[in-house]
């Protein structure tokens, strides 16, 4: 693992698969264009919004949300992570997947979210992920890198799950991907301090892109994509508009930690 430069991408996705992939590529490269090696998109960086809508085209946002990933991993050299597309799964519902990709546009690993986000918000409205995306059955996955460090797997709801994550640390992890579309109303008193957590309890970097803004009349996400260090310091935070949270990976950093506070040692229960 050496020391690089990542980038948390925010997007203001819409129920319209062009502009989202024009605006993420946009955010590519302006990450790339301050060093980026390794760009993180969010959960449902390709078409956001409108369920019916995205059900009816799922095949093709599947297919140009899987050609994108590799195409623009392959023209800027870097490894890129798509947070969360839809897949269909051929039982009338789709899988919601992320795809890490390497610099030769070549598949790395890929995880179908299990945690399905079925709530009922005070603020009165209710999302029932589980009407149209089947539950992943497999742990997440970590992809080794000797560049990148131990990276793992997972997506947006996932986090309120520390099981989850101490899975991924016992197998090794270092840096943690957590895309997200974080409910506005849930994102303000719950994002930050559950990304914190999971930095803090497996002393491991956290990089979560980031959905903001409004996507149609009902929905809107929290923003702040963030990079976040093994002590739990925020590195970088792209606040409430589309853009980029760009911070240094250093495997010193980790070290450093990982010493200071061995707790990954102590744990009693396994």
């Amino acid at each position: 693992m050496k020391s690089y430069l990542a980038a948390a991408v925010q997007l203001n996705s819409l129920p319209d698969l062009d502009k989202n992939l024009a605006q993420a590529e946009d955010l590519i490269d302006l990450a790339v264009r301050q060093g980026a090696e390794l760009v993180c998109l969010p959960e449902n960086f390709s078409f956001l919004g409108d369920e019916d809508a995205k059900m009816a085209q799922a095949e093709a946002i599947a297919q140009a949300s899987e050609k994108f990933l590799k195409t623009m991993a392959q023209r800027y050299q870097i490894t890129l992570l798509g947070g969360g597309y839809p897949v269909p799964t051929g039982t009338g519902k789709v899988y919601n997947t992320a795809l890490l990709v390497g610099s030769e546009g070549e598949e790395l690993v890929r995880y179908e979210k299990v945690h399905l986000f079925d709530v009922n918000l005070p603020d009165g409205n209710t999302y029932q992920e589980s009407q149209t995306v089947l539950a992943g059955m497999r742990l997440p996955p970590i992809h080794p890198s000797k560049e990148f460090g131990n990276l793992g797997l997972s997506v947006c709801y996932d986090v309120r799950f520390p099981e989850l994550y101490r899975h991924l640390s016992q197998m090794g992890a270092e840096v943690l991907f957590i895309p997200a579309a974080f409910t506005a109303y849930t994102g303000k008193d719950h994002w930050q301090v559950l990304l914190q957590a999971r930095a803090i309890e497996n002393t491991c970097y956290v990089i979560a892109p980031a959905q903001t803004g409004r996507h149609n009349a009902i929905r809107q996400s929290h923003g702040h994509a963030v990079i976040i260090d093994p002590w739990g310091i925020i590195l970088a935070d792209a606040g409430g508009k589309p853009g980029v949270a760009i911070a240094a990976i250093e495997p010193s950093r980790l070290e450093q930690v990982r010493r200071q506070m061995p707790s990954l040692q102590h744990r009693v229960f396994v």
